[in-house]
């Protein structure tokens, strides 16, 4: 590609991934929202705004057998994606539509996938300086898209009772949950802990179209450990693919 770019290893080396050196770049934010998703073989998993395609390869690499669709709006990160599916030979279950959330393209039919995924702008239009880089600030803030269009395209692409996960700022964890109340239910919430005894600042969070369970909130996963490494638990989603089990993350003692 003639855009300066990385390639970069990933999963331990089992995932390269070109992403631009000038712009958005995948953090570990993304390795953990591919990490939580409870996919099964045979699944449909839509990923909205999927940039250069690194959650939706992620989790591919980790479930055999499914198949994701990525939709992403910039003509430049939908290169990168495409090159990357490519790259890791997965041209026959990673796919890429161009298409903006708010106007989805027809190619993507409502009520058709078991697992719909997003990773947000984190900031609202106006609230911080924008950035000098396109693909970058369209992925950081608010821009044609709020938060409201996110989940509701998201809801709308989920089956009946199909799964929607978010990862996202905990300061807005209030905007989110009032958009997906009485719409999307058996909602687990799963804190982010940089460190210990730290405050989060993301938060994953996934629940069921349709559904009317209440909401749960884990212990939490701790990222990095008191010598600055990351944790056992984060290590292993990170450099060896494991799942973030939603459902079974074990408790942090110093926090209970």
């Amino acid at each position: 590609m003639e855009i300066p770019h990385s390639i970069d290893d990933f999963l331990g080396g089992e995932l390269k991934l070109m992403q631009p050196l000038d712009g958005y770049r995948i953090s570990i934010d993304t390795l953990l929202l591919a990490a939580s998703i409870p996919a099964q073989a045979g699944d449909k998993i839509l990923e909205a705004g999927t940039g250069s395609a690194g959650a939706a390869l992620c989790l591919a690499k980790r479930v055999a057998d499914v198949h994701v669709t990525g939709l992403e709006l910039q003509t430049e990160m939908l290169g990168f994606a495409r090159e990357n599916i490519t790259l890791n030979g997965m041209d026959d279950r990673v796919f890429i539509v161009q298409g903006d959330i708010v106007a989805p393209p027809i190619a993507l039919k409502a009520g058709s996938f078991d697992h719909v995924i997003a990773n947000p702008p984190y900031l609202s239009d106006g609230t911080a300086n924008r950035s000098p880089n396109q693909n970058k600030d369209i992925a950081n803030m608010d821009t044609s898209a709020s938060l409201k269009h996110w989940v509701n395209f998201c809801i709308n692409m989920a089956r009946h009772k199909g799964s929607i996960t978010f990862i996202y700022r905990t300061d807005r964890l209030d905007e989110l949950l009032s958009k997906l109340y009485g719409k999307v239910g058996d909602l687990v919430l799963c804190p982010l802990w940089p460190h210990a005894g730290e405050p989060a600042k993301r938060i994953l969070v996934q629940g069921r179209k349709g559904v009317s369970g209440g909401m749960s909130v884990l212990p939490g996963l701790v990222l990095h450990s008191d010598t600055q490494g990351y944790t056992e638990q984060t290590e292993a989603i990170l450099r060896s693919g494991s799942e973030l089990n939603m459902g079974t993350i074990k408790p942090m003692k110093s926090l209970v």
